[in-house]
């Protein structure tokens, strides 16, 4: 039999829960961004939904963290967030992406309130607000993501974010999308 998330085992040892926090891009926006994704990133990349991670990692006490997420979801404001031009992690992080141009400031803060409470931990390197559109692909690929994406841009309104977990088959599955400014549960 297996655990709920957080649920401690016969151990005694709590049962972790992978949990990750995004900014899912909306339509018409996504349709563009999955075909980029596919192109840049193979099919793999493009069945996962364009999106801007605020927090991704681990807890082993779901509930306290999913409570926390309505607390920061409902202290928040929708803002506005522009997709500008093209970065890379490169060579730290084989990643290319779109850059984060207006609304980064709105995503660090939404990211640091996040990370302050049950949901808590190390990174490896600091919080840097964008879209990946190729990761860990051939350098060439890569390249030719970074020069043909450069001139891009794309604005929408941030009025959610949605509360994700890993299901039985591995996948990063939507548990519950929350309004910004919302009420808090």
């Amino acid at each position: 039999m297996g655990t709920n998330a957080g649920e401690r085992t016969g151990s005694d040892v709590a049962q972790a829960t992978a949990l990750g926090v995004v900014i899912e891009i909306p339509a018409p926006h996504d349709a563009a961004l999955r075909t980029w994704l596919r192109r840049y990133g193979g099919v793999a990349a493009a069945a996962v939904a364009p999106h801007i991670t605020l927090v991704s990692g681990s807890t082993t006490d779901w509930d306290s963290a999913v409570e926390h997420v309505h607390k920061v979801a409902a202290q928040a404001e929708p803002f506005e967030v522009s997709l500008r031009g093209t970065g890379t992690f490169r060579p730290i992080t084989p990643v290319v992406f779109l850059n984060v141009e207006n609304g980064a400031d709105s995503c660090s803060e939404l990211h640091d309130a996040l990370v302050d409470g049950p949901m808590r931990h190390e990174v490896a390197y600091g919080y840097h607000p964008h879209l990946t559109i190729a990761h860990e692909v051939e350098e060439a690929v890569m390249d030719l993501a970074q020069e043909e994406l450069k001139g891009e841009s794309l604005s929408f309104t941030v009025q959610s974010i949605g509360l994700f977990a890993l299901d039985a088959t591995g996948a990063w599955s939507l548990r519950e999308e929350l309004g910004l400014g919302g009420p808090s549960s």
